[in-house]
């Protein structure tokens, strides 16, 4: 069963390349900014490439489009100078900036759904408490790997890593970064596992059920 294709994939592409090139102009940091904005110019031609033989569900293209307006945002001003975040801490009577918050939550997020896409129409996994375990664990995976980059580009790049880090003074940034995107990977698979389930069925269609077996034709008598 073939999900039937819409424009709107084609329309959140268009959408996320307008959205780069005006991220990339003059960003208050170009390091940051391709830093920043690298998972995004990764990501979306490989969408392109195999949207005809492996199209997504419209929820996992419409996360995706978030998350990565999420992090040119975020490349753009940098994580601890992003105008949202301060008008946050302002409203909220907060310490800092949390706008990189928002983004270790949507790594987690977007990224468990994206992993519980692939598993259930690419493996023999079905919808339960092993789904979930492994769904929670492959962002985390992710998160832990990315806070090495980051350590690796600190070392690397010393003060010009300030504003990839992001850090803004917090000695525990590192593990906050991680939780939050464990969090992000919970509260995405309790809140859309449904509405997910529901539109990957599109693509791989109902189980089809067992035909009972054809009673034996009768006999004539005579």
């Amino acid at each position: 069963m073939t999900a039937k294709r819409s424009p709107e994939p084609a329309i959140l592409l268009v959408l996320t390349l307008v959205a780069l090139i005006v991220s990339g102009n003059g960003p208050k940091d170009r390091a940051t900014w391709v830093m920043e904005a690298l998972p995004v110019m990764l990501i979306a031609p490989l969408l392109v490439l195999t949207y005809k033989r492996f199209p997504l569900t419209p929820l996992l293209y419409r996360l995706i489009f978030v998350h990565a307006c999420i992090l040119m945002l975020g490349g753009h001003y940098t994580y601890a100078e992003v105008p949202l975040g301060f008008w946050v801490r302002d409203a909220l009577g907060l310490g800092r900036n949390h706008y990189d918050r928002l983004g270790h939550l949507a790594q987690g997020f977007v990224p468990a759904i994206a992993a519980r896409e692939v598993l259930l129409r690419k493996s023999p996994l079905k919808p339960g408490v092993w789904l979930f375990v492994i769904c929670v664990s492959i962002p985390l995976a992710f998160s832990a790997f990315y806070e090495m980059i980051e350590w690796w580009t600190a070392v690397a790049m010393g003060q010009g890593a300030d504003a990839f880090l992001g850090t803004q003074g917090d000695q525990w940034d590192t593990q906050w970064d991680m939780f939050l995107c464990m969090i992000g990977a919970i509260t995405a698979l309790l809140t859309l596992s449904r509405l997910h389930t529901n539109q990957i069925a599109r693509f791989t269609g109902p189980e089809p059920a067992e035909s009972p077996e054809e009673p034996p034709p009768l006999s004539r008598a005579g």
